[in-house]
């Protein structure tokens, strides 16, 4: 299937020299993403059919639809008739774009190829190389996403003391302690105990762990140890009386505090990058969902990070 050719004009504004630029402009700037086109080259690389639609432009669509939490009928619309749109997805101001029914196709193909997984390290490896990652500590934790049916046969139901049981997935996920940027994610069905998949996301050099105590075990203390990084996981009950226990209290506090964290990044998931649901049946699916989720938060909050202090 031979492919479109996109951007032939040059797509400038008028004064574009005095021109703030925008944040599309901002993550725009952060990869070098001839990398992400390369990886993506296989797709609808036949040489007969219809003309299709370049894979990168359909990818840095589906950002957008992150980003403004867009079903693919108004990422369309977005596509069509925003200018800053169209610039950062690569299409010159009079070019066709595609329709809703291309996103669908090419989720399909990111799926059936694994390709999330190689998009999601591809460009985590590129903000690392820029410096967003510091390394020195590592927050896990995971988060329960509701199903998009009650009848999708990979999602289960879990339960919560003090909440309505859900059927739905996880997303298992280890951030940067510094920068809150995501350097690991594991789906599983939303009955998998969190404490199973630390081995899972554990990052090489994690530094200082820090989790919950769904995580405390002598098992995940050696997956932490053996990896490098240093276990800071919340203590249980134990014996000594009223002196123990407020030292018991003190270091849970602590290790809180700092664990805390990365539930920011799982409210921006929710309340601003449509994470409330599963989108769509399957766990596979749902990993694309959260993998392009975690790839759009991840260069959003690069750009805040790398964007100067004033003076």
């Amino acid at each position: 299937m031979a492919r479109r050719r996109i951007g032939q004009e040059e797509f400038r504004f008028p004064a574009e020299e005095g021109r703030r630029g925008s944040a599309l402009d901002e993550a725009s700037a952060l990869l070098d993403w001839s990398g992400i086109d390369r990886l993506l080259a296989p797709i609808y690389a036949a040489e007969k059919g219809e003309r299709a639609w370049p894979p990168l432009a359909l990818f840095k669509a589906l950002l957008l639809a992150v980003w403004y939490d867009l079903s693919d009928v108004k990422l369309a619309e977005a596509v069509d008739d925003r200018a800053s749109v169209r610039r950062f997805c690569g299409f010159a101001a009079t070019e066709a774009t595609p329709e809703r029914t291309a996103f669908v196709r090419f989720r399909r193909e990111l799926v059936k190829r694994g390709l999330d997984r190689v998009l999601f390290d591809a460009v985590g490896d590129q903000l690392a190389a820029r410096g967003v990652v510091v390394r020195t500590g590592t927050l896990i934790d995971a988060t329960v996403i509701a199903s998009a049916s009650v009848s999708d046969p990979e999602a289960q139901w879990v339960g919560h003391r003090r909440k309505a049981p859900v059927h739905g997935f996880k997303a298992h996920v280890a951030a940067d302690g510094e920068g809150g940027i995501v350097r690991a994610i594991e789906v599983a069905p939303a009955n998998v105990h969190d404490g199973k998949m630390l081995g899972s996301v554990l990052p090489q050099e994690p530094g200082d762990v820090y989790a919950d105590l769904a995580y405390v075990g002598d098992a995940n203390r050696q997956h932490i140890l053996a990896a490098g990084g240093r276990p800071f996981l919340p203590a249980r009950g134990t014996w000594g009386g009223e002196a123990a226990l407020r030292r018991l209290e003190t270091w849970n506090r602590q290790v809180g505090r700092i664990r805390r964290r990365v539930e920011k990044i799982f409210g921006t998931w929710k309340r601003s990058y449509g994470l409330r649901l599963a989108r769509y049946r399957g766990l596979a699916r749902f990993g694309l969902q959260v993998r392009l989720t975690a790839i759009a938060y991840n260069l959003r909050r690069a750009a805040t990070i790398l964007k100067p202090v004033p003076a």
